[in-house]
C-alpha cells in the first residue's frame, strides 16, 4: 500500500478534530472530501476554515494564495457515496465503538479494496473497531492531537489484524504531512493517554491525603520543567473528561489498581466542579492559579561543619550552591562522593535528596533525628525553583526551621509538604518512567517512541527514558519499592522491564 500527495482523502466528521485533519491534508496538497452525518455541518466547517485562513493571512502567518488554494482543495460532500474514489478515509466521529464499527462497515461497501481506513480514536481498541470488517487488515489507528494543525504527534496504532503495509503507509503519510508519527500497538490508552496517567494520579493521591495544596503541587512540577502543573492541566482538560479517560483505561485493564480513578476527582465531577468550563475546579476562573505566598527565611545559623554528600550532577550543583552560600564566611563545604546518599550534612543534621522513603522512616532507620528530605530538582538545580521538602517527626524545632533556611540559602524556594513517600516530583517521574517501561515491555512502543510521544503529545520537558538516563533504573525502582512498601497495594509495583534494566546495570 502506498499513499501519495495525489491520493484523495475522505475525512468523516467535521468537528474540531475532523476539520483540523482536513486542513492538514489539504495543506499537504491532497484533494479532501469532508463529510458529516449532520446536515450542513461539513459546509459550516468549510466556511469556518475559510475564516480561520483569512485571519492567518491578516496576521501574516499564511500567504493569501496558499490560503485560497488550501480551501479550494477541501470539498464538503453530502453523502458517503459521493466519495467513492478516496484512497484514504480518516474517521473522526463520536468516540463510540458501535458508531465507528457501523461507519467502517458502510465504507467497506463503497470504497475500493486498496483504500486505507484510519480511525482517529483516542481510546477505543483498533482491533475491536475492525471486528466484522471484510478486510480488517486495512484498518489502522491515526490518532491526532488537538489542535491538529499545531500538534506534531500522530500515534499510528496497529490492531491485531492490521497489515504492516497499511500502518507503514499511514506512518509515511503522516511524516509527509509534517507530523512526527510513532508506531503503537492497540492497547488501552495507546502511548500518550496511558503513560500520562500518573501525572494526574499522583497529584490526586497527594491531594486526597492532604499532603499539599494544589498550587504547591503545580509549582513544584513546573519547576521540574512541565509547562503546566497537574491541577491546572486537569482544570483545563475538564475533570469530567479526565475522569472518563481514567475510567476507560482502568476498565480496559481489567481494573488494575495502577490505573484506579481518584475518589476526589469523582466527587469534583459529581459536584459540577469541572475546571475552566464550569468556572471552578481546583481553582476559580478567570483568576486561575493563585501565586504562591512568598516565604521569608532567615539565613542559616552559623555551622561548624557543612559537607556535601553524593556524586553526580545534583550533588555537583549542591556543592556550587553551598560554596556560594558559605562564601561570606570565608570557607566552603567539604565533599564526600561515596557516602551512599546525596545532600547536605550540617553539624550532624541531614538535608537529603529523597529516595522514596519518608523523612521519619529514614530517621528511624538511621538513628539520626534531624532529617529533612527534599524533592528531585532539575540537574543542575535552578535558582529560585520551587522544591518540596518534608521534615522527620523526630526532628527538633531548630532543624525544622534550619532545613528550610538551608534550602533557601542553596537558591531554592522551599515548599513544606506532609512527610509523604516520594514527595511530589520524585514519585511522579518514577511512576511516569515505570509506566513507559511497562509499555515497552508489552510491545506498545519503543523507548524512542515513548520519548517522542510524551514530548510532542503532551509537551513534557523530556521523555521518560531520557529522565531514566539522567537517573538510574536502580534508583527509580528503589523509589517505587518504597512507595509500594508504604501503601501496600498494587499501584506502585515495579515494571519487570525497569527491574531488568536495574539488574543489567548492576552486572555491567
Amino acid at each position: 500500500m502506498r499513499l501519495s500527495a495525489q491520493s484523495t482523502v475522505l475525512v468523516v466528521g467535521a468537528g474540531i478534530m475532523g476539520s483540523g485533519i482536513a486542513q492538514v491534508a489539504a495543506q499537504a496538497g491532497h484533494r479532501v472530501w469532508l463529510h458529516d452525518a449532520r446536515s450542513g455541518a461539513a459546509a459550516a466547517a468549510h466556511a469556518k476554515l475559510g475564516a480561520s485562513f483569512e485571519a492567518l493571512v491578516g496576521k501574516g502567518r499564511m500567504a493569501a494564495d496558499d490560503a485560497a488554494a488550501t480551501l479550494a482543495r477541501i470539498e464538503p460532500v453530502d453523502t458517503l457515496a459521493d466519495a467513492r474514489g478516496a484512497a484514504l478515509v480518516v474517521e473522526a466521529i463520536v468516540e463510540d465503538l458501535a458508531a465507528k464499527r457501523g461507519l467502517f462497515r458502510q465504507l467497506e461497501a463503497l470504497v475500493d479494496a486498496g483504500c486505507v481506513l484510519a480511525t482517529n480514536t483516542s481510546s477505543i481498541s483498533v482491533t475491536a473497531i475492525a471486528n466484522g470488517l471484510q478486510h480488517p487488515g486495512r484498518l489502522v489507528g491515526m490518532h491526532f492531537f488537538n489542535p491538529v494543525p499545531r500538534m506534531q504527534l500522530v500515534e499510528v496504532v496497529s490492531g491485531l489484524q492490521t497489515d504492516a503495509a497499511a500502518a507503514d503507509a499511514v506512518f509515511e503519510l503522516a511524516r509527509a504531512w509534517g507530523k512526527t508519527p510513532v508506531h503503537a500497538r492497540s492497547t488501552p490508552g495507546f502511548i500518550v493517554n496511558r503513560i500520562a496517567r500518573p501525572y494526574y494520579a499522583e497529584a490526586l493521591a497527594l491531594l486526597h491525603e492532604q499532603a499539599a495544596a494544589p498550587q504547591v503541587l503545580d509549582a513544584c512540577l513546573k519547576a521540574a520543567g512541565f509547562r503546566m502543573g497537574p491541577c491546572e492541566l486537569m482544570d483545563l482538560i475538564g475533570h469530567d473528561t479526565n475522569f472518563a479517560v481514567t475510567n476507560s483505561v482502568y476498565e480496559a485493564n481489567f481494573f488494575d489498581k495502577r490505573y484506579m480513578p481518584s475518589p476526589l476527582q469523582r466527587e469534583m465531577v459529581d459536584g459540577g466542579l469541572l475546571g475552566r468550563k464550569s468556572a471552578q475546579g481546583f481553582y476559580r476562573y478567570p483568576d486561575g492559579l493563585p501565586a504562591l505566598p512568598v516565604a521569608q527565611h532567615d539565613a542559616p545559623a552559623t555551622a561548624s561543619q557543612v559537607a556535601v554528600h553524593g556524586d553526580g550532577a545534583i550533588a555537583d550543583g549542591l556543592e556550587q550552591a553551598a560554596t556560594r552560600a558559605l562564601a561570606p564566611q570565608g570557607w566552603g563545604p567539604a565533599r564526600h562522593r561515596d557516602s551512599g546518599w546525596t545532600g547536605l550534612l550540617v553539624d550532624g543534621a541531614r538535608l537529603m535528596l529523597g529516595d522514596g522513603r519518608c523523612a521519619s522512616e529514614i530517621a528511624a532507620a538511621s538513628g539520626i533525628a534531624d532529617i529533612a528530605v527534599f524533592d528531585r530538582p532539575l540537574a543542575p538545580p535552578q535558582a529560585g525553583a520551587a522544591v518540596a521538602y518534608a521534615v522527620a517527626e523526630q526532628s527538633g524545632a531548630a532543624w525544622r526551621a534550619q532545613s528550610a533556611a538551608w534550602l533557601a540559602a542553596l537558591g531554592f524556594a522551599p515548599q513544606r509538604v506532609a512527610d509523604t513517600p516520594g514527595l511530589v516530583v520524585t514519585r511522579t517521574l518514577a511512576m511516569l518512567i515505570n509506566e513507559a517501561a511497562d509499555a515497552v515491555l508489552q510491545g506498545v512502543c519503543t523507548p524512542e517512541g515513548a520519548d517522542a510521544a510524551m514530548k510532542l503529545g503532551v509537551n513534557y520537558p523530556a521523555g521518560p527514558f531520557e529522565w531514566l538516563a539522567q537517573w538510574s533504573a536502580a534508583e527509580v525502582a528503589a523509589v517505587l519499592d518504597a512507595l509500594d512498601a508504604h501503601y501496600r497495594g498494587e499501584r506502585y509495583r515495579v515494571s519487570p522491564e525497569l527491574r531488568r534494566r536495574a539488574w543489567a546495570a548492576a552486572a555491567s
